[in-house]
C-alpha cells in the first residue's frame, strides 16, 4: 500500500486536494428520511428519477383539503456549491417541508451529482433530468402517483438556493433554447444566488469544473443571449445584505433588466448572511422569506 502523503496541494473554501490526490471535504452532509410533518400534515417520499447515473428527489405533499383541487408544483434545487448538501439533509427537508406548506403546493427536491465524484456539469444535466421527469407528468400518466393526481402543469415553476439558484436559471435558459413543447415554465426563483465574483469561490469552481469557458463561463456570468432565452415570464430574487455573492447577484440582476428577456422580475432582500434561512429558521427575516416565496408561486 502506498504511503500517506498529507502534503497540500491545493485548498479552498469546501474541501482540500493532498499531493496524493485525496480530496477532503469538510462539510459532511447528514441525511433523514421522508416523513409526514405532525404539525403541518406535509407528507413526504422519495423517488428514483433515474438509476444510472443515479438522479432521485424528495417529493412533498401539502395537507389535501380538496382531493380535486389541483396544486401548483415547485422543482428545487439545494446549494451547497456544488459539492456538499442533499435534497435529503435535515435543513433542506425542513426548509422545503415548511415552503411546501406555506405555498399548498407540490415540491420536487432535487438529489444532484457532486463533486468530486461527479463533477459538473453532471449538477446540471441531473437537474435537467429530473425537470423533463417531473414534466412527463403532464398528461396524468407519469410514475409518480402524487404528481398525476394532484400537480398543476400550468403552475410549474423552478427554484434552488446558492449554487441551486445557478442551476434554476440554466434550466430555464435550456427549456427556452431547447424548446421543450411539454414543459412550461411559470416562474424562477432565485435565493442567494452563486455567479461568482469572489475570487476564491470563482476559483474553486473552475477547479470543480474542468471544461469551463474561465472567469467568463457563461454558468459564471450568463451572456446576453442567456437572458433572452429565458423560459419564463416572472422571475423573484432574493439578496441577503451580508452575503459576499450579493455584488455578483446584483450584476445578475442588472443584466437581467438590461436584456431582451422581456419578463418581470421582483427583487426581496433582507439584512442578513448567505442562506440564513437554513441555519437560522426560527428567525423572523427566514419567516418573511418563506411567505414570500409562497406567495410567487401562488401569483396568477
Amino acid at each position: 500500500m502506498a504511503p500517506i502523503n498529507d502534503e497540500i496541494a491545493r485548498e479552498f473554501p469546501f474541501f482540500r486536494v493532498y499531493k496524493d490526490g485525496r480530496i477532503e471535504i469538510f462539510y459532511k452532509t447528514q441525511k433523514v428520511p421522508p416523513s409526514t410533518d405532525a404539525v403541518t400534515g406535509v407528507q413526504s417520499k422519495d423517488v428514483t428519477i433515474q438509476p444510472e447515473p443515479a438522479v432521485s428527489a424528495r417529493i412533498f405533499l401539502p395537507k389535501i383539503q380538496d382531493p380535486a383541487q389541483k396544486l401548483p408544483v415547485l422543482l428545487y434545487l439545494h446549494g451547497g456549491a456544488f459539492i456538499f448538501e442533499s435534497a435529503f439533509s435535515p435543513i433542506y427537508h425542513n426548509f422545503v417541508g415548511r415552503l411546501a406548506a406555506e405555498a399548498h403546493a407540490i415540491v420536487v427536491s432535487v438529489e444532484y451529482g457532486l463533486f468530486p465524484d461527479r463533477p459538473p456539469p453532471a449538477c446540471y444535466e441531473d437537474s435537467w433530468a429530473a425537470l423533463k421527469w417531473l414534466a412527463s407528468h403532464g398528461s396524468g400518466d407519469g410514475t409518480e402517483s402524487w404528481l398525476n393526481k394532484y400537480a398543476d402543469f400550468d403552475r410549474l415553476l423552478i427554484g434552488g438556493d446558492s449554487g441551486g439558484a445557478n442551476l434554476s436559471h440554466y434550466l430555464a435558459v435550456w427549456v427556452g433554447s431547447i424548446g421543450q413543447p411539454d414543459l412550461k415554465i411559470g416562474g424562477v426563483v432565485l435565493v442567494h444566488p452563486f455567479f461568482g465574483g469572489v475570487e476564491e469561490d470563482d476559483q474553486m469552481f473552475l477547479y470543480i469544473c474542468p471544461e469551463n469557458g474561465g472567469l467568463e463561463d457563461r454558468r459564471l456570468r450568463p451572456p446576453p443571449e442567456d437572458f433572452k432565452r429565458l423560459a419564463c415570464g416572472k422571475m423573484l430574487i432574493f439578496f441577503a445584505a451580508g452575503d459576499n455573492l450579493r455584488g455578483a447577484g446584483q450584476l445578475y440582476y442588472e443584466d437581467l433588466k438590461k436584456s431582451e428577456w422581456g419578463g418581470s422580475v421582483d427583487v426581496v432582500e433582507h439584512g442578513e448572511g448567505h442562506v440564513f434561512h437554513l441555519y437560522n429558521s426560527d428567525c423572523e427575516n427566514a419567516a418573511d422569506l418563506v411567505k414570500r416565496f409562497g406567495s410567487f408561486i401562488n401569483q396568477k
